[in-house]
């Protein structure tokens, strides 16, 4: 691999900023060999094995200014969190990589990392290795494996007369978006609120868990591009159609103090990481709440058809078109 270009006498080169960034890295019993070499190595895994990769890029995903550097790391490692949550997994280690533009600093990087290794430490991952280059723009990759302790959760497993269900509330990330963009004006409470959920975001894992523990297993998938876009890969895969009932779509009070009763940004917008999940009948939202421990509210429910999405509701006529985030087509941080 190319080493960094010349630098300055005050910048770390690319294997001292590694041995700083793997200097306070304690691994679990899980992994036998760590950062140092060619290869991590794990422990042997004798359940179902789950890898996911993501990556965060300045300029796609975000702005620098944005966030703190710690912050950053920390949401780097929850995109991935949340893929394995969707699943039902537990979470086991992973490898990062920084892209490193020239006007980022050895210093900005090792804070990301200590965001990134803080947020690792409580999600139980062992970070077992990675690498860093030189990019034009700012980019963080990580390759997260994990594992399932009961059955896996997937796209394809819903069925017609399935319940469909959501974890929390959606939307207030791309309202956060668009007040750090400068698209929307907010105070206090409301603002602090919706930007937290899109530098903070949760990943579900626990409610994952529990979910995966069920029978029949439920379909699910993460709502990072949107619930409208991420409903459709489920209806995609499991070949068939949903009513979805616009009044029911959970909004926070600070998302409604935002934008009133406008639903676009609440089944469009993306990078709110809740779960969404379709039931056999019987369940109720507030037997799930209690199960999963986060708040569930029930939006629609799955019909026989191939793939599309009827609006039902008093304010089904007042949906706008309805996208969701493309990482090729859309231009500039979601």
């Amino acid at each position: 691999m190319p080493g960094f270009p010349p630098r300055s006498k005050t910048e770390l080169g690319e294997f001292e900023l590694i041995a700083r960034l793997c200097s306070d890295l304690r691994p679990g019993s899980r992994t036998i060999l760590g950062p140092g070499d060619d290869c991590a190595i794990l422990r042997p895994i004798k359940r179902p094995i789950l890898l996911t990769i993501d990556s965060m890029v300045e300029g796609v995903h975000f702005r620098v200014p944005w966030f703190s550097p710690e912050a950053l790391g920390r949401k780097a490692l929850t995109a991935n969190l949340s893929d394995i949550a969707a699943c039902g997994g537990r979470p086991l280690a992973c490898v990062v990589n920084f892209a490193i533009p020239r006007h980022i600093d050895s210093r900005f990087i090792q804070r990301v990392n200590a965001g990134l290794r803080r947020a690792a430490e409580a999600a139980q991952v062992d970070i077992v290795g990675g690498n860093v280059t030189r990019a034009d723009a700012l980019a963080i990759t990580i390759a997260l494996i994990g594992t399932s302790r009961d059955a896996i959760l997937r796209r394809d497993a819903a069925r017609a007369g399935d319940e469909i269900f959501v974890t929390g509330t959606v939307g207030d990330a791309a309202v956060g978006l668009q007040i750090l963009e400068g698209r929307l004006r907010v105070r206090g409470a409301s603002r602090r609120f919706l930007v937290d959920r899109f530098i903070n975001p949760t990943a579900r894992l626990q409610a994952g868990e529990r979910l995966a523990s069920m029978r029949p297993t439920p379909a699910a998938i993460d709502i990072s591009d949107g619930l409208w876009q991420d409903l459709g890969h489920i209806l995609e895969r499991s070949r068939v159609a949903a009513e979805l009932d616009a009044d029911a779509i959970p909004r926070s009070v600070a998302y409604r103090a935002a934008v009133g009763d406008d639903l676009e940004l609440a089944m469009g917008g993306g990078e709110d990481y809740e779960l969404l999940f379709c039931m056999r009948s019987g369940w109720t939202a507030a037997r799930l709440t209690r199960r999963l421990g986060v708040p569930v509210h029930r939006i629609g429910r799955i019909v026989r058809g191939a793939g599309a999405i009827r609006i039902i509701g008093r304010r089904a006529g007042a949906i706008p078109r309805i996208g969701g985030f493309d990482q090729l087509r859309n231009r500039g941080p979601r």
